[in-house]
């Protein structure tokens, strides 16, 4: 693979450039200086000053949240402000609350299950410290004030019980007693698929993200769009390198690449690109002769981050370089080259027959596990792959093919009376033996029995459940990415994926079964009875997203 690397023309440019301006502001209660070099405030602040609570999310899209901080007291996106503008002014972050405020609102979101990786929590801990600064507030002002922030773990409502809590309002959350934070990191591992953190420490940023552990004098190399990485002394300077240009939604309209044929269906199902919507784009580093830190640091990413190509280009560039790099995908980068949940075309008659066509695209996995989740639902269905143009898709994708084979059996199963079903509650077991049962009342509120086996910890349990609740609803009524006619995805902010925003997501009541025994993963059995309840409430429309068409 070729690699454009400027370093060394960087390097004899800077050595004979004047020497920068710099910049004056004081931060958390410090002054500081910095060399003016036209760089963004989160640039300025992780690359010279050592800040890593705030996060890089969508640089510089401005539109997740997660760098969020206080400008002269007043929440500001660090991504799309000049380091220039805040010159001469003062800029806090979470660090810099006072020690009370902090440990109040990390101590609620631990409490809450606010919480899962961490990655978003620092900048919505800071936009809602800030609501509390200007009085008192109620839950609108909460969804309000998320609405320039994105989570994707924690299905919103546990961020509202936090800002509650933080408060002082309401009783404790059910299990936040007495917790043992090894047994709740134990769950969280179980339901994410990867080693994670449980503790006030990841709420407010500590995680230990791959990105935030990089040498300080690491290289940055990123993806050039043709098949190399440009490398630069910082993000922004590789990106420059690169050539790379911020990211755009898009006017196309959502697309369902494979197509159901004729047959005496009586349930039909089309689904399009998904984009798992994680957080932290893809990072890692490696120094020369030495093995990259994971991609997977604290959190799982539901199944998208497991075949990165971010680790293997770390040590392959620290070898080349004889230098540490950091490998890292930007938020366009993660859209297009980070592999999607497959789309579908199901149709199935009243005897279990019927087939399921899946895409496949070109740089896909091997859909052999996809094949075999789905035949263990529904063992009678013909499946076909289809060649399609499109991003990679891949069968590790969160719950991929026995969700969807779950939804369509229940759909079967209930299809005399859909909104009764979706009311009374619909089951669903998963692969793992967890078991679950989802109704969505009248008015759209959802209730939730889950039983995983050992609780370990129940508040963890809590939050994963409502994740999925919140990712369920979103896959079946509005999430999507525009991919157009030539396979290139076009649809590349974050806010263009269709997540459900916090002021859309209805309250979720949840009861945890303790059935003891082997612990076992029950978020994903609460995703698929999510959708399956949430399809037949709508009445079993044929496309998704059903509420944005296609």
């Amino acid at each position: 693979m070729r690699v454009r690397v400027l370093l060394q023309l960087i390097q004899e440019s800077s050595r004979s450039a004047p020497e920068a301006p710099f910049l004056r502001f004081v931060l958390d209660g410090r002054d500081v200086a910095v060399p003016d070099l036209g760089e963004s405030l989160l640039d300025v602040m992780r690359r010279h000053l050592g800040v890593r609570s705030a996060k890089d999310g969508c640089s510089p899209q401005g539109q997740c949240g997660c760098c969020t901080v206080w400008v002269d007291g007043a929440p500001r996106v660090a991504c799309v402000t000049p380091a220039r503008r805040v010159a001469g002014r003062t800029v806090t972050t979470v660090e810099g609350l006072d020690d009370e405020t902090r440990a109040r609102w990390a101590n609620a979101f631990a409490d809450s299950g606010a919480s899962q990786c961490g990655f978003c929590t620092p900048g919505i801990v800071m936009r809602l410290a800030w609501l509390e600064s200007r009085g008192p507030f109620d839950e609108g002002a909460v969804t309000r004030a998320l609405a320039a922030h994105l989570c994707r773990c924690t299905g919103w409502r546990t961020i509202v019980d936090a800002a509650a809590r933080a408060m002082g309002h309401g009783a404790p959350p059910r299990g936040s007693t007495r917790r043992d934070l090894a047994s709740a990191a134990r769950r969280a591992e179980l339901e994410g698929g990867s080693p994670q953190r449980a503790g006030t420490d990841v709420v407010l940023g500590r995680g230990g993200f791959s990105d935030d552990e990089a040498p300080a004098d690491a290289v940055v190399a990123v993806p050039d769009g043709a098949g190399s990485w440009a490398i630069g002394t910082s993000a922004a300077e590789a990106r420059g390198v690169a050539g790379r240009v911020p990211g755009r939604n898009s006017s196309v309209g959502l697309r369902h690449p494979v197509e159901l044929p004729d047959g005496d269906f009586v349930v039909e199902l089309l689904t399009t690109f998904v984009e798992p919507g994680y957080l932290e784009p893809d990072a890692s580093w490696c120094v020369p002769g030495g093995e990259p830190a994971t991609p997977l640091a604290n959190g799982g990413a539901f199944g998208g981050k497991l075949h990165s190509a971010v680790p293997e280009a770390a040590r392959r560039l620290a070898r080349r370089q004889g230098r540490p790099v950091r490998a890292l995908y930007t938020r366009e980068d993660v859209v297009r080259l980070g592999p999607k949940r497959p789309p579908v075309a199901a149709g199935v008659r009243a005897d279990g027959t019927g087939v399921m066509r899946v895409a496949r695209t070109p740089g896909s996995g091997d859909l052999g596990p996809w094949k075999a989740a789905v035949l263990g639902v529904l063992p009678h269905l013909e499946i076909e792959e289809v060649d399609v143009c499109g991003p990679p898709v891949a069968a590790e994708i969160r719950a991929a093919g026995w969700a969807e084979a779950a939804v369509l059996r229940a759909a079967l199963e209930g299809r005399g009376d859909l909104a009764g079903h979706a009311r009374a509650g619909v089951t669903v077991e998963s692969p793992e033996g967890a078991r679950a049962t989802v109704a969505i009342g009248v008015g759209g509120d959802v209730s939730v029995s889950v039983s995983a086996g050992e609780v370990l910890d129940e508040v963890v349990l809590r939050s994963y459940v409502a994740g999925a609740v919140h990712q369920a609803l979103g896959w079946v009524r509005t999430e999507g990415i525009a991919v157009d006619h030539q396979g290139e995805v076009v649809d590349l902010t974050i806010r263009s994926f269709g997540i459900l925003p916090a002021r859309e997501m209805p309250h979720v009541e949840v009861a945890v079964v303790d059935a003891g025994g082997e612990a076992r993963r029950g978020s994903d059995a609460v995703f698929a009875a999510t959708a399956a309840a949430a399809w037949m409430a709508a009445g079993l429309p044929t496309r998704w997203p059903s509420a944005r068409g296609g």
